[in-house]
């Protein structure tokens, strides 16, 4: 079959996840072509040099450098209605000019079509809202439904029972109709082999949108240059010429091969990375995620639960 794959440009994490779906697809024989924007169209062209890839509509998302992102995604909707609009729109124009037989949309509301089979990933079912709005949470859980009933299925990267990772956000309501689990998604999960590499102590993953990317690295940066031991930060900056600086004890890298990075994150002894459901997945598909420590971006009410999760579940 022929097959697009979508993922939303909202950090590297929803482009990461599809890395073993694209995988399956092309192991069964299928032509996958990838349509994305920004950093996930980036990483996803130096994980699959071979592919046919899209420039797919702009969807960038930005915070507020407080810790507060209220303000920051009331001001938002307007452009995030607008990107699933233009979505649609651009998915309607591009099946006009070539047949697809199924379509994989990762978190991106717009991409699907009647006249083709249409598939939708997410693990939040419901949206976390900050305490202040918090009675509005049915309310937007019954929005995002109506958009994963526009799709024939909705895959959920969680397991079903109670030994899942997603907690609330994709077991505390009834499932839509036409989703089910499909267990975790990770880049690493079909890595074999993998020999730690114990060059560093502490390895820090970057991700996220900005400006709290940034923020982020400045304030371990300022920490870990000072340090006495060895630590690796990986800025998650994709780009097809990787770069590499040297501050202090710190030593930073725009980005790793998947190899390179599992190796690393196996040897190290303390991990830092933000709570994002993707770097969960990927830690505990590394057996990884005890010497995690994993700080929320502020405001982001989905990452502060995760974080509280999963410090629980140790």
């Amino acid at each position: 079959m022929k097959i697009l794959v979508c993922p939303l440009n909202w950090g590297l994490g929803h482009a990461a996840r599809c890395v073993p779906i694209i995988r399956q697809l092309i192991t069964e024989g299928n032509d996958v072509v990838i349509a994305a924007d920004g950093f996930p169209l980036e990483f996803l062209q130096l994980e699959f040099p071979e592919l046919r890839f899209l420039k797919a509509p702009t969807q960038n998302v930005r915070y507020s450098t407080g810790n507060s992102q209220i303000w920051a995604m009331f001001k938002s909707i307007p452009r995030i209605f607008g990107n699933i609009f233009q979505d649609h729109c651009w998915l309607h124009r591009l099946l006009k000019q070539e047949h697809f037989d199924r379509i994989i949309s990762d978190n991106r509301f717009g991409c699907w079509n009647k006249r083709t089979y249409s598939i939708y990933i997410t693990h939040q079912l419901m949206v976390k809202m900050p305490s202040e709005l918090r009675l509005l949470e049915p309310i937007v859980w019954r929005l995002h439904r109506f958009f994963i009933h526009r799709y024939d299925e909705c895959w959920i990267p969680d397991l079903a029972g109670d030994e899942n990772f997603s907690g609330d956000l994709a077991h505390r309501y009834p499932l839509p109709e036409n989703a089910h689990f499909i267990g975790i998604l990770s880049r690493f999960q079909q890595l074999k082999n993998i020999i730690p590499n114990y060059t560093y102590e502490t390895v820090m993953v970057l991700s996220g949108p900005e400006p709290q990317r940034t923020i982020f690295e400045k304030q371990l940066t300022e920490k870990f240059s000072k340090d006495t031991v060895k630590s690796l930060m990986i800025q998650g900056l994709p780009q097809e010429k990787q770069t590499s600086v040297q501050v202090g004890n710190l030593t930073k890298v725009s980005h790793l091969s998947t190899q390179e990075m599992a190796s690393l994150l196996a040897g190290a002894k303390k991990i830092i990375a933000r709570s994002g459901y993707s770097t969960i997945m990927d830690l505990q598909a590394l057996n990884c995620l005890d010497k995690a420590i994993l700080i929320p971006t502020p405001g982001q009410t989905e990452q502060i639960y995760l974080a509280e999760l999963h410090k629980k579940c140790r």
